[in-house]
């Protein structure tokens, strides 16, 4: 009994830790503003906003995520509401 109950604790930890995982998605970079904090992605759709894929601006987490960055580079990020806006949250 106990090393079942071991087992489905585990089970359930490891999937709530896959829900959180976040999930990169493409984009290339269109515009950086750093006098703004923002940046233009062209982007596949967002599946954890539920958004389709366009061409957006973002604020970003990070003023240094403006520094990695140009107009015509292709990134991977994540994007998650953050007080009420769209915010990049990591760029690789």
């Amino acid at each position: 009994m106990k090393k079942t109950v071991v087992t489905i604790a585990a089970l359930m930890l490891g999937l709530a830790g896959h829900a959180f995982a976040a999930e990169y998605t493409k984009g290339e970079v269109t515009k950086v503003d750093a006098k703004q904090k923002k940046i233009t992605i062209k982007h596949d759709p967002l599946a954890n906003l539920d958004m389709p894929a366009m061409t957006m601006v973002f604020v970003v987490a990070d003023d240094a995520m403006l520094e990695k960055v140009k107009p015509g580079q292709a990134i991977e990020f994540v994007a998650d509401r953050v007080n009420g806006r769209i915010t990049v949250v990591e760029i690789k």
